[in-house]
């Protein structure tokens, strides 16, 4: 926290004294610190000058004031406040009420509210000061900077990142625009701003700020300096976060050498550095470089801090934590009973830190096979950590987690079963709140924290003696969770929370949430007797949600989370819902192995059925040479074999309770998502959508909350026949004039039939402007008003605005080319190309950008790396086209290659194209799953659209009949018929 009680605040000037109370004055300020003669000093001067001059002058003010000051000093906040109340209220009064001594009263008063913790009494009065010196007109003065600093503080104390972050950005503008700029603190500044960004998790934002924070105090200071340093450590802890390890990794040794050579190698700082490099290491896997580091930071702070610290109870611990991935647990037992002791002595048997070196400690011991010695451990820890920081908090879930792992070992399922629902509860509710504060990105990071207990409860139920109804049931509303909860709904929020047609006001209520959830995040990490006001924020969530789903449409839907008796009231007889589920097996005999499962849903069950089906290494090879263009192996795949066939592995398990059933709506998972599931033959006749209606649904959440598109107007946007090289001349008019041009006359359009494209990446493709042609037409005659974009008008600006100022319309077609790349094995600082540091699009951590479209110019980027100037690129991203409003689109077809590709993220769905869609608020999506041939894709698209427009299908009867007339036509070559899957 930054604010600290300086000393000279205390000594602000009084004004209009006389000579012989300015001499009291000073003495009280220069004489050596004795706090309570100093109080009984000021007490007789403001008595003085109460009889003297009244209780409504200025000066008397001044008194009050000091002595409201000492009195914060020595931490008596009970008779400071009414003093400082006192003073200003007659400063209030006074004619001049933007004297300087007010605005220090007002500033001093809020920083004793923000040292008592009631931040949201010291917000008004930093505002009023703030609002004086804006008056003034002298906002470029230090104390209006403080006050701004002091503002931004207190909203990242409270957790309110976006006022804390317009707050710095104002300190960053002036200080940059001030004629006697001082470098370093501009540089403070930028790291100020860093922080922020930090929290944010707009990493690309931080890292740019600390750097040019580095090169500032490289300049300044040197790169011998501490305080240059600490910017190489936050620099290395920020590659760390994004797991660029490889760019970490030569910043923490810098820091290393920095602080060698100014403190020496016996200092705790440089061990510090040394522990963190360790860890670093560990990460990686690198863990005799770890072990050694961890080694040497354990021994100075042996040395430096004494052999009972905390700090060195902490190194023991963490040797002891490498050591058990080491698989050497005699050092690792070793290490953390000395830590166990030190703690117990130093912090007590009810201190969080104690409970965690039990809980390492009963680690081991679970790994070496001793389940008697671990049990009591676990169970101590657990009980600690629910005293001291209660269920609400990660580590407790920990402690849960790693109990009910133990049961499920030794075979004690009976204790074990409490213990799995508990958790499942408890990391739900954990997500939830997190849904509003943290970055995509972030989600993403802490979800993974919990997959591993996820996969830990299914693993639990795959034991056929767990299958009853408790745990089926848990896991089914578990899935409904991961699965479909949370694919919409944190970019489904921020999206209704930006939206212009809310207004200022409900925008001002989402910050105000996201500030409340992050306050409470932090509040829940902390012991429970050091939590402030947790109650009091709990009830403003609850306010708040609820005034949100109240007048917010689509917000409370967004929030729901949904039971499986809830689906299951949904279902018609004839009908079943089946959740597809893939994880990491726990089980000790397969613990190397990733199990797939359903979850079937019956009207009438009494529970959920959970039926184990294979590993995926049963089904891997049958995919291995079933993509891209390999005509014979998708075909193969998609035929009757003798071999075991996707069929025995995926469909035939659910026969018996499949049986009398005609529409089955189904949700994906894991490498199913790479398969037509309809498509799969039961025998040389009939395929499993022949025999039944297969819904594909990204979760069976959407039978109870579908995704209903408003429909207003009946309009189309059409893509084909994209121009994927660069040609300025003719891009450049477009990019002006986009967003006012008239719909395009089909007959008009002057289309190339060549196939060729300079540089090679991108064919023209000459199928998909007949293809858009003849859709053009299908929907004008259908009396649709469509907007058809060829050639150079296929821009990325022009689809990026769809849904920005009116709605999105009712049906996109997109014919053009789509890809995929998989998650880079190495970091991004070691991938590079012929030409030079591949595009962010190739190589990202993030898989929502490792997808996208081709439009219009994107040749340029795609070979050169190089953005064009002053328009977009032509690269449109999964995560651009997520950000996108389509909540009125009923229909997105995805007329290109493997659209429906991406990484596949746990149980959460594929990230890529599909999910972006989903995002923005399509209801149904149609894509691809290998290269897609361009005839017969256009013979595939005339057909549904004929069914669906010209004879009035439902879009999935539509679909089914338009592919059913494609096999019948195409028999035996699946390849040109079941490349498209149509998603709800």
């Amino acid at each position: 926290m930054k604010f600290l009680i300086i000393f000279g605040l205390l000594m602000l000037p009084f004004i209009g004294l006389s000579q012989e109370e300015e001499e009291d004055t000073v003495t009280i300020v220069n004489r050596s610190v004795n706090w309570q003669r100093d109080i009984e000093n000021a007490i007789k001067i403001k008595d003085k000058r109460k009889r003297n001059l009244g209780k409504k002058h200025p000066h008397y003010a001044s008194s009050l004031y000091g002595l409201a000051n000492l009195y914060r000093k020595v931490g008596d906040y009970a008779k400071a406040e009414p003093l400082y109340r006192e003073a200003k209220t007659i400063w209030e009064q006074a004619p001049r009420k933007e004297n300087p001594n007010y605005v220090k009263c007002l500033r001093n008063y809020a920083n004793m509210y923000v040292e008592m913790g009631d931040y949201y009494k010291a917000e008004p009065l930093y505002i009023e000061a703030k609002t004086i010196i804006q008056k003034s007109l002298r906002t470029e003065h230090s104390n209006y900077r403080k006050i701004l600093n002091s503002l931004a503080d207190l909203y990242t104390e409270t957790g309110n990142y976006e006022e804390a972050l317009i707050h710095y950005l104002e300190v960053k503008a002036i200080m940059e625009k001030a004629p006697d700029k001082e470098p370093l603190d501009y540089a403070h500044s930028l790291d100020d701003v860093a922080n922020i960004y930090s929290k944010m998790g707009n990493y690309e934002e931080v890292e740019s700020l600390s750097l040019e924070s580095k090169d500032i105090k490289e300049k300044i200071l040197g790169k011998q300096h501490l305080d240059y340093a600490r910017s190489l450590d936050n620099l290395a802890n920020l590659y760390r976060k994004m797991g660029n390890y490889k760019a970490a990794e030569p910043f923490l040794l810098e820091s290393k050498n920095i602080k060698e050579i100014k403190l020496g190698k016996e200092h705790s700082y440089y061990a510090a550095t040394l522990n963190s490099l360790a860890v670093l290491y560990m990460e990686i896997g690198d863990y005799n470089k770890a072990e050694r580091l961890f080694l040497d930071a354990k021994t100075i702070r042996g040395k430096q801090l004494g052999y009972e610290n905390p700090d060195y109870a902490a190194s023991l611990n963490d040797l002891a934590i490498l050591y058990i991935k080491m698989g050497k647990y005699e050092e690792a037992e070793d290490n953390c009973l000395q830590a166990k002791a030190i703690r117990e002595k130093v912090l007590g048997k009810e201190h969080p830190d104690y409970a965690h070196s039990l809980n390492v400690l009963a680690n081991l011991y679970r790994n070496m096979g001793k389940y008697k010695e671990a049990e009591p451990l676990y169970i101590n820890a657990k009980a600690i950590r629910e005293k001291i920081l209660g269920k609400v908090n990660i580590n407790y879930i920990r402690s849960l987690n790693d109990l009910a792992i133990l049961y499920m070992n030794i075979g004690n399922y009976q204790k074990a079963e409490p213990l799995f629902e508990e958790l499942a509860h408890l990391n739900q509710s954990l997500i939830s709140r997190a849904i509003h504060h943290l970055s995509e990105r972030e989600l993403n990071i802490y979800l993974n924290t919990f997959s591993k207990s996820q996969a830990q409860l299914l693993s639990f139920a795959q034991i056929p003696a767990n299958k009853d109804a408790h745990i089926t049931s848990t896991c089914f509303d578990n899935v409904l969770f991961y699965k479909g909860f949370l694919l919409n709904t944190s970019n489904r929020i921020k999206q209704l929370a930006l939206s212009p047609a809310l207004g200022g006001i409900t925008t001002e209520k989402f910050n105000q949430l996201k500030s409340i959830e992050r306050r409470l995040a932090a509040e829940y990490s902390k012991p429970i007797t050091e939590r402030k006001n947790v109650s009091e924020l709990e009830a403003k969530v609850n306010d708040i949600e609820k005034e949100l789903a109240r007048t917010v449409a689509g917000y409370g839907e967004a929030m729901r989370q949904v039971r499986w008796q809830e689906v299951q009231q949904k279902l018609k007889p004839g009908e079943a819902a089946v959740e597809f589920i893939h994880y990491r097996c726990h089980d000790k005999k397969k613990s190397d192995s990733t199990m797939y499962a359903a979850l079937v849903l019956r009207p009438g069950d009494e529970a959920p059925q959970f039926l184990p089906l294979f590993e995926e290494r049963d089904i891997a090879p049958l995919l291995k040479n079933a993509k891209g263009i390999n005509i014979r192996g998708i075909n193969d795949l998609y035929s009757v074999s003798e071999q075991m066939s996707l069929y025995d592995l995926i469909w035939r398990p659910l026969d018996g309770l499949l049986q009398g059933t005609k529409t089955v709506y189904c949700s994906p998972s894991g490498l199913l998502h790479r398969l037509n599931l309809g498509a799969i033959p039961i025998d040389g006749q009939q395929t499993f959508g022949d025999k039944h209606q297969l819904v594909l649904l990204n979760s069976t959440r959407q039978l109870v909350i579908p995704n209903i598109a408003k429909n207003a107007g009946n309009t189309a946007y059409i893509v084909g026949g994209v121009r994927y090289e660069m040609d300025s001349s003719a891009i450049a008019p477009v990019n002006t004039d986009f967003a006012t041009r008239s719909l395009s006359s089909p007959d008009e359009l002057p289309f190339h039939t060549d196939s060729t494209s300079r540089g090679g990446s991108w064919n023209y493709l000459p199928g998909t402007a007949t293809e858009a042609l003849d859709i053009n037409r299908i929907l004008r005659a259908a009396h649709l008003t469509t907007q058809l974009d060829t050639g150079y008008l296929a821009i990325e600006e022009a689809f990026r605005s769809l849904g920005m100022n009116e709605h999105s319309p009712r049906i996109l077609h997109i014919a053009t080319h789509g890809f995929f790349f998989p998650d880079p094995k190495e970091s991004v600082s070691s991938r590079q190309s012929a030409v030079g540091i591949e595009p962010v699009f190739k190589i990202s951590d993030n898989p929502m950008i490792r997808s996208g479209l081709i439009l219009a110019g994107a040749q340029q980027v795609w070979a050169t790396g190089k953005a064009p100037e002053n328009r977009e690129d032509g690269i449109l991203t999964a995560y651009e086209i997520s950000q996108i409003n389509l909540s009125n689109t009923e229909l997105v077809v995805l007329s290109a290659c493997e659209t429906g590709l991406g990484d596949i993220e746990g149980n959460e769905g594929v990230y890529g194209l599909q999910r972006a869609f989903k995002i923005a608020g399509a209801k149904y999506l149609i894509m691809s799953l290998w290269k897609v041939n361009d005839l017969s894709t256009r013979e595939f698209m005339t057909e549904f659209y004929r069914q669906w427009l010209d004879k009035g299908m439902t879009i999935p009867a539509a679909f089914r009949t338009a592919q059913a007339n494609m096999k019948a036509k195409y028999v035996g070559s699946p390849f040109l018929w079941a490349g498209f899957v149509l998603v709800e």
